[in-house]
Parts: C-alpha cells; structure tokens; sequence
C-alpha cells in the first residue's frame, strides 16, 4: 500500500498533521496549495503551512491560481489517489475522475451537518454538543459526496474554536489513517447523505465578529468562544474597538441588553437578553490582549463603568 502515489491538497495549518500522517505512511508524490501571500513592508511571500510542511520534506508543491484551469502538471504525477483538506478551491471533474481510488476528502464535521468553509467555527457558535470528522468522496458540490468513514468528539464547555481545531485536525490525521487501507483494499461502503439534514457554516464574514448582546447568555457566551483566538469577537465602547476573547455566564440581570451592570475582581458583567454575561479576557484597542483582572487594575474609577453601554449591534453593523 505504501507503494501507491497520493497527492495531497490543502492549505491551512489545520491540514498539516493530516500531511504530516500521510508522508510517515505513504508515498505523498505531490502537494497542492493556494498561492503564497505578499505580506509586510517588504512584501515577502507568505507560504502557506502545508506549502512549509512539503518542502521540509522535499515533495514537489503546485500553486495554481485557479486551479480548474491549470492542472496538467497534478495530472502527470499520475496519483492513485488525491486526497485534500481544507484546500480552498473547488476541484474540476478532469481531477475528480482521474485517479484509480478517486478523490477523497477530510472535513471538519459530522456530515451533512456543517458542510462549508468555517466548520470549526459554527459548530461552537451554533450551540451543537458534539462534532466530528468525515471522510468523504468529492463530487462537484461543495462538501456533499457520499461519506466513506465518521468519528465524533464532543464539544466541551471550556472548548474554543482554537482548541476545537486542533482537536479535530488530530482527530482527522487518525481516522484517514484508519480509512485509506479500507478504501485501497475496496472494503468501504458508501453511504449517500441525506439533504434534509443539511447545515452550512459558510466563511466568517466581519459583520458576524460583532457580538449581539440582545441574544441570550448562552449564545454570547458562544459566539465569543466561537471566535477564540481566530478572528476574535468584538463590540466598541465609546465608539472604541473592544475584541473580546473570554467570557463566562453570570447570575445578575440588567434591563438593558449591553449595559455594563456589575464589575467583579476578573470581570466586566454585561446585561444580555436573559441576564449576563461577564467578559474575563479582553483586547482593547491598540493594547495587547490582556486579562479584564489587569485591565480594571488600570482604571481608578472601576464603578464609573457602571450603567455604560456597549455601542448598538446594528449601529456598529453599519459602520464597518
């Protein structure tokens, strides 16, 4: 098996254990990723994680900018099978029909559940219990081939969306491990997913960072930790960029959604739409991002917060 040719396609760093798996197993013949991004003052290229992770170990790396376009060169490493994670691009039917074991896919939910870009993200956000992994065909339909293998983990109380990735991506790099002996001996079954149940967790868009105190404690206390460490959930506060990291749902009950009701030795409790929520970890702007604990330490009149108000969701909606 380890003789058999595999290209792999991915770009982020939650692909590179997966790659990392693969390379220590098989013969990984090629890597595709998205280009590089110029970056800084002096406008170096940005390479990808999976791009580093290849050239480590010597693979051959393609970068096309559109890759329906420009393909021949993954086609004449005549791969066995094309394996991608994450990659960024949808995959034309000259690739998908091309290798002898197909091309399989590795996504971060429990399918057809959270099909899209930013799966990690929602299934926290969303309130969902439990995620997963899947291992699926590719079809020319975003994230809905008939799925080869499954492995669920439950999403835990103290789980962020940085905790959650890694979790999975170890999680993913595991059960392909687990798959691909089934898939080249033909010993899978194929099962189809069923579209009623379908869910979609598209990329995070910047109006979704802005945190809505008129929804419950619950869903606040979510979405933050939804978007903990990337991007980062923020409101303002005197028309000042507030990004908040950490939170945790408190006891009091204010009649304002987003006022500032109590301050406490490490937090900042705000009114939600059911009753509170007290932000812990905090990154003001143009400051480091810090504890509310260090952050109160600043202030000599902590109880002038009292009573001020988080600027209107909306309002901070029409001004990005």
């Amino acid at each position: 098996m380890e003789s058999i040719k595999i290209v792999f396609m991915g770009t982020p760093q939650f692909s590179v254990p997966i790659l990392e798996g693969l390379i220590d197993n098989y013969n990984v013949v090629g890597v595709v990723t998205q280009p590089d991004k110029i970056v800084g003052k002096n406008k170096k290229p940005s390479f990808t994680p999976v791009k580093e992770c290849a050239l480590k170990n010597n693979i051959k790396v393609f970068q096309p900018d559109k890759i329906k376009n420009d393909f021949k060169n993954i086609l004449d490493l005549h791969p066995d099978i094309i394996i991608t994670c994450a990659y960024g691009q949808m995959i034309p039917n000259e690739i998908l029909e091309y290798p002898k074991y197909g091309c399989i896919n590795v996504h971060a939910s429990l399918l057809p559940k959270l099909r899209g870009g930013a799966p990690i993200h929602h299934a926290i956000i969303d309130g969902y219990d439990k995620t997963g992994v899947t291992i699926m065909y590719m079809v020319q339909k975003m994230d809905a081939g008939d799925i080869i293998s499954s492995k669920e983990i439950k999403i835990n109380e103290d789980d962020n969306v940085g905790k959650l990735h890694d979790k999975l991506s170890l999680l993913g790099k595991e059960l392909l491990l687990e798959t691909l002996p089934n898939i080249i001996n033909g010993n899978i079954s194929r099962t189809p997913q069923n579209e009623e149940e379908v869910t979609y967790a598209w990329n995070i868009k910047r109006e979704e960072e802005i945190i809505d105190f008129n929804k419950t404690s619950r869903q606040v206390f979510n979405h933050i930790r939804g978007l903990n460490p990337f991007p980062g959930a923020y409101s303002t506060l005197d028309g000042k960029v507030l990004k908040i990291y950490e939170s945790k749902i408190g006891n009091s009950k204010g009649k304002i959604p987003g006022e500032i009701i109590e301050i406490y030795k490490d937090g900042i409790g705000v009114s939600t739409l059911d009753g509170e929520i007290i932000l812990t970890q905090i990154k003001p702007f143009g400051k480091k991002l810090m504890s509310v604990k260090d952050y109160l330490n600043g202030i000599k009149d902590k109880e002038s917060l009292i009573s001020k108000r988080f600027d209107d969701y909306e309002e901070i909606k029409r001004n990005i």
